[in-house]
């Protein structure tokens, strides 16, 4: 699917000298690169606020870590 942006001078500046500086091959890789990164930051935003709204965490100390082990080997987990 292609899609066609309208870009300010300056951002299509911004954009042209991101791949002139050998970081991206074309407009379109830069673009899309910034559409995954946003999708990143929105995905690790939502793990975020639901971490938040989980309530208070427990400690992770090397006893937390050990029960966990334990668990693990007794196929739990």
């Amino acid at each position: 699917m292609e899609t066609t942006v309208a870009l300010t001078d300056s951002l299509k500046a911004h954009v042209d000298a991101q791949v002139a500086a050998g970081g991206y091959a074309s407009a379109g890789e830069y673009i899309r690169d910034l559409i995954r990164r946003d999708r990143e930051r929105q995905a690790f935003r939502r793990l975020i606020v639901d971490g938040l709204a989980s309530g208070p965490a427990e400690p992770l100390d090397d006893s937390w870590f050990d029960a966990l082990r334990a668990d693990v080997r007794a196929g739990g987990r």
